[in-house]
């Protein structure tokens, strides 16, 4: 796009340098940040298109291919594909730079949809992208199947569980080794500060899948003897906003172990002053996280078989 001298204008690009602050115990970057950087970078573009606030409506599944590593320098590409009435969805792109090599890995791909909130929450309908290359059009054209993708698969999910309940067929795992769910289950509150939201308040999605994305590692944790990292994240999904004041509760479980990795299921519920002393809690996310953990050749640890 700099070589032919055309750049689509609601584009945005971010570089970050891997600090120690922002590592894990292996001096590779915690996905936490990672996470943070690209709802930043993705609602930049989202806010430069709508011309106003826009909050984290979802984000599609998540896959972390690389990892970055002290020193390295993280670069996230974002562009909004496609407008619809009020939402959008944000094309995100990380890669990895080694200042050293000048050689540049994908960490990852994902799609975001981005809400437009007008102020005094007056009505809106955001204009349509501007495509300027081949490449603009086929993810304009791809923008429109995702999200029925995204729609549907919500819809298939929710039937599922309703099935399940009505059938009352639960899984039972007979293996007496098998570690009971229950001892994975981890709960942490925080509270939503002004460094935590935007600037009318609402909780940036970014944080909130950081604080996620730690209670889920502490919670895979327990189910080996090294440092869980982080590959997949899935159907991420905000139900409602959070405030600042608001007290988040996160509730960790494990879902299942798949030999070398493990799913860890989180619950977010929001509360207000007055709904936190009548623990009136407010569902306002859930997600799936995928982890891995390796030894100290670098070789995939295997995972318990669990017992729900």
């Amino acid at each position: 796009a700099a070589r032919s001298g055309q750049r689509s204008p609601m584009a945005v690009y971010m570089c970050r340098a891997v600090l120690p602050a922002h590592a894990g115990p292996r001096g590779e970057l915690g996905a936490g940040p990672l996470l943070r950087w690209m709802d930043a970078a993705a609602c930049l573009a989202a806010e430069k298109h709508a011309g106003m606030s826009c909050v984290t409506a979802s984000m599609d599944d998540i896959q972390f291919e690389e990892a970055a590593r002290v020193g390295q320098i993280i670069a996230i590409r974002t562009k909004v594909n496609r407008a619809f009435k009020t939402s959008m969805e944000v094309g995100i792109k990380v890669t990895v730079q080694d200042v050293l090599t000048s050689a540049e890995k994908i960490v990852s791909v994902a799609y975001a949809t981005y809400v437009a909130k007008p102020v005094g929450g007056g009505k809106v309908e955001l204009k349509p992208v501007q495509l300027l290359s081949a490449e603009d059009h086929l993810e304009h054209s791809l923008a429109i199947e995702r999200r029925r993708i995204r729609l549907g698969y919500v819809q298939v999910f929710q039937k599922l569980m309703q099935e399940s309940n009505k059938e009352g067929d639960f899984y039972t795992c007979e293996e007496k080794d098998a570690v009971s769910t229950e001892h994975t289950h981890v709960q942490s509150t925080e509270l939503v500060l002004p460094p935590h939201a935007n600037h009318h308040g609402n909780t940036f999605g970014g944080q909130i899948m950081a604080w996620m994305q730690t209670v889920a590692s502490i919670s895979a944790s327990r189910l080996c003897r090294s440092h869980p990292i982080l590959k997949a994240v899935n159907m991420f999904k905000f139900w409602g906003p959070s405030f600042v004041g608001d007290r988040l509760v996160f509730n960790a479980i494990v879902n299942n172990t798949f030999h070398n990795s493990v799913e860890v299921g989180v619950r977010v519920e929001a509360y207000n002053c007055e709904e936190w002393i009548k623990d009136q809690p407010r569902h306002i996310n859930s997600a799936f996280l995928i982890f891995n953990a390796l030894n100290d050749k670098g070789e995939l640890l295997p995972f318990p078989r669990v017992k729900p």
